[in-house]
């Protein structure tokens, strides 16, 4: 069906742009702007040498919007998350709802955010005056991408750490006896069976010859009529206790993680270094807001698709490849029917293309007004799952490798999060050849993943700060905000790179995003297709980017998501997250002082919803009707941000029997002391107004 959907989706696209292409007719105006007018039922568009939006500004070409979202949606979810949840729920079969997932859930919101975005070229913060019960949800967003911000943060500073420590002749984490490995280090159970002896009870290693019968027999070694040992039935009895070195390195040398979270311990002074660099790159490849996001993108976004493609190369050449690669797609169907592999699927759609927390929108703000939104999201959608299964079979035919060399079954081996990236990979490049070099360039393209999707985190900030607060954060100062905002995200994350970091990363994964994540995308999809009405939303859609595509008959599948299936999904997430919901934990319960802090973090990412309906309705005057009615209707300032793209939209909206919302020119009427509140003008242009009024 996915396939079906999509098939047809790419035929009308391309019909689509063959006819706009046939249409257009370009006339000079001045020497500096060409208005393109098609026939009777497309957008009249204006190409423009510059931005077209001259305060605040656009993307110098549409690639550096799809590279962006690119580099957003492709982060380091895709690399060490997706492939775990695939082996761990079904191999092959979690394929199903995973698609599915993206299919009535996934690219609806993308598609959703991207028009709004780019619809009404507003911040997260500003966008609600479409609908300003929901100017709460604003706030709840923007502090999850606040509180995601740091985190993401803290992540880029553990890459570049590993990145530089990696420029060497032999890999730190290699083999046992350095200061940072103890007894229970796992090589030397190797290193002891190389050298004729054994690891007994109490972690010695002893020659076998030195070992009495009960001894022998304790420890299941038989001695053969020979006179020589037989081990095949030989384990450590220390097995569950040992660490890799390369895991002790990530505990005891990098985050040199305390005992409990009450033990804050101090500043760990390479991380604190590496996060200077870290936010020092992003604020310079800001510097000029989103023109230089849109030209480092076309390295960050692009170059771990080659290290991907290099990494799995070389990982399939590797003796056990193939055992990872069956092991990750090898479909086991039991595991359809549980209702855990569904909602994981939804959930990883959610992180891995970073829809509820107006990423997307953000980005889409800055497109000109009729730039085939459409286009652009099946492009960052495909290319995103695209990614994550090149992904799971580079990482699981390494780890085939590993699982290999260790003698061990390859679920063994396997991790997620952290536990991939800074454990379970290094180790693996440091039994290959020119290990250091692997490693460079596994940590460079973690880099290059984490970081365009930190630009987008603090593009998304300042931009909902200056669009919600221009007289505070004025436009032109944009490179100031941007500059604060970075320090603001520095000293937050300070508390994350003392020996307690582990624990406040885990804290403010679990309870800062989450369940918010969730709830924002079914308050944004049930608001903008109920609240607002999906009529009008599809007219808006139809002002950008034309009848032809409105009209047709499968568009009438983004209705029926919008409208029903996806925000059914989200509520179905929501009922099993809610339901399921376990008090987190790391390393044991967390002191009761760091829970009322985590839930603190929840309780601000959600009070703002409530608390503004409050507050509006307290505000306003009138019967509670009258005041719902008014914070139900969109401000007379909702719209396109240019007076041409207004009235572009009155008239789409007037032959297609809806209203644009905001009035055509807010100024003319405010002007004429006319009531701003009525929305019945709003598809009215200015002698109609006149004539009304």
């Amino acid at each position: 069906m996915y396939a079906i959907v999509l098939h047809v989706f790419i035929i009308d696209l391309l019909l689509y742009n063959s006819v706009r292409m046939e249409d257009l007719q370009k006339q000079e105006n001045g020497g500096v702007e060409a208005e393109v007018r098609t026939r009777e039922g497309e957008p009249a568009e204006v190409e423009e040498v510059g931005d077209e939006n001259k305060q605040r500004g656009n993307w110098s070409h549409p690639l550096d919007f799809v590279l962006s979202c690119l580099g957003l949606a492709v982060g380091l979810g895709n690399v060490w998350r997706f492939p775990f949840l695939c082996y761990r729920n079904g191999g092959g079969a979690f394929l199903i709802p995973y698609f599915l997932s993206l299919a009535f859930a996934g690219m609806p919101l993308v598609f959703m955010e991207i028009n709004f975005g780019q619809y009404c070229s507003l911040g997260l913060m500003t966008c609600w005056r479409a609908l300003p019960i929901l100017k709460g949800l604003s706030y709840g967003q923007f502090l999850v991408c606040f509180y995601l911000t740091i985190s993401y943060g803290v992540v880029i500073t553990y890459t570049f750490y590993y990145f530089f420590i990696s420029f060497t002749s032999s890999l730190p984490w290699i083999g046992c006896g350095k200061p940072w490995n103890t007894p229970m280090c796992s090589d030397l159970v190797v290193n002891c069976l190389s050298a004729g002896g054994v690891i007994t009870s109490d972690n010695d290693c002893l020659p076998l010859t030195n070992l009495t019968d009960n001894e022998l027999a304790d420890l299941n070694i038989t001695v053969l009529d020979s006179g020589n040992f037989s081990l095949t039935k030989y384990t450590d009895p220390l097995k569950a206790m040992r660490k890799s070195p390369s895991e002790e390195y990530w505990i005891r040398a990098v985050v040199q993680e305390s005992a409990s979270m009450n033990e804050t311990g101090s500043i760990i002074w390479q991380l604190l270094l590496c996060l200077m660099i870290s936010y020092l790159v992003v604020f310079l490849c800001q510097v000029k807001g989103i023109k230089s996001i849109g030209k480092v993108v076309y390295f960050t976004a692009t170059f771990p698709y080659v290290v991907l493609v290099i990494l799995l190369v070389r990982g399939l050449t590797l003796p056990g490849s193939e055992k990872g690669v069956y092991f990750f797609i090898t479909p086991h169907w039991e595991y359809i029917i549980k209702p855990k592999v569904w909602l994981d699927a939804v959930v990883q759609i959610f992180y891995s293309l970073s829809v509820g927390t107006g990423g997307l929108h953000t980005l889409a703000s800055y497109n000109k007004f009729h730039n085939n939104s459409y286009r652009d999201t099946m492009i960052v959608t495909l290319l995103n799952s695209a990614t994550s299964l090149l992904a799971g079979f580079a990482i699981f035919s390494i780890l085939g490798y590993m699982a290999h060399v260790q003698g061990k079954e390859v679920s063994e081996v396997a991790r997620q999060g952290f536990g991939l990236a800074f454990v379970a990979y290094p180790e693996a490049v440091s039994r290959m050849p020119a290990a250091p070099l692997w490693s460079i360039m596994f940590f460079f393209m973690l880099i290059t993943l984490g970081l365009d999707s930190q630009f987008v985190g603090v593009e998304r900030l300042t931009t909902g700060l200056v669009d919600e607060f221009p007289n505070i954060f004025p436009p032109h100062r944009k490179t100031y905000v941007t500059l604060g905002m970075c320090l603001v995200l520095f000293l937050c994350s300070l508390s994350c790179i003392t020996q307690t970091g582990p624990y406040w990363m885990s804290l403010l994964d679990n309870y800062g995003a989450n369940f918010a994540m969730v709830l924002f995308a079914f308050l944004i999809t049930a608001g903008l297709s109920w609240g607002y009405g999906v009529r009008r939303f599809m007219n808006d859609i139809r002002t950008m980017i034309g009848d032809r595509f409105v009209d047709a008959l499968h568009f009438k599948w983004w209705l029926l998501n919008w409208v029903f299936l996806t925000p059914a999904s989200m509520a179905i997430v929501l009922v099993f997250n809610w339901v399921s919901w376990t008090e987190p934990e790391y390393n044991g319960e967390y002191p009761p002082w760091a829970k009322a802090i985590g839930w603190i973090i929840m309780i601000t990412t959600l009070v703002g919803i409530p608390g503004r309906v409050v507050f509006d309705l307290l505000r306003e005057k009138g019967s509670l009707m009258d005041r719902l009615r008014i914070i139900t209707s969109p401000l007379d300032s909702w719209g396109p941000a240019l007076t041409q793209h207004r009235e572009e939209a009155a008239d789409v909206h007037r032959r297609h029997g809806t209203t644009m919302g905001g009035v055509v020119r807010p100024d003319d009427m405010l002007e004429m002391n006319a009531n701003p509140r009525i929305s019945k003008y709003a598809a009215l242009n200015k002698e109609e107004l006149e004539a009304t009024v």
